[in-house]
């Protein structure tokens, strides 16, 4: 599936996705310059594993304005709080950003 301005993101994410009618689990990809835009995890959490590439993940815990930014690449992983919100930005010029992740409702 390719979804252009995911989450309100730039360009387009790419995903190989199951769903169950609760639970996420997908491989995805973001082109150099594409991002999953800022978005909240109301009812679930977010892990993600980085497997190739390099991006900017931007971070926000509830209730705050202030966002965090941080630099990712392959090997790591990453976690977003029930409640929090994120986003996840290719940095790259040249390579896909390439990444599992597993959105559980809870």
């Amino acid at each position: 599936t390719v979804i252009p301005n995911f989450k309100g993101g730039e360009k387009e994410f790419a995903a190989n996705m199951f769903f169950d009618g609760t639970n996420r689990i997908f491989k995805a990809k973001l082109i150099p310059g594409a991002s999953i835009g800022m978005h909240a995890h109301e009812d679930s959490c977010e892990v993600i594993f980085i497997l190739s590439g390099k991006g900017t993940i931007l971070e926000k815990e509830p209730g705050s304005e202030e966002m965090t930014s941080r630099s990712v690449c392959a090997g790591d992983c990453l976690y977003c709080p029930k409640g929090h919100s994120h986003s996840l930005k290719n940095t790259d010029e040249a390579e896909d950003l390439v990444f599992y992740a597993a959105v559980p409702q809870q």
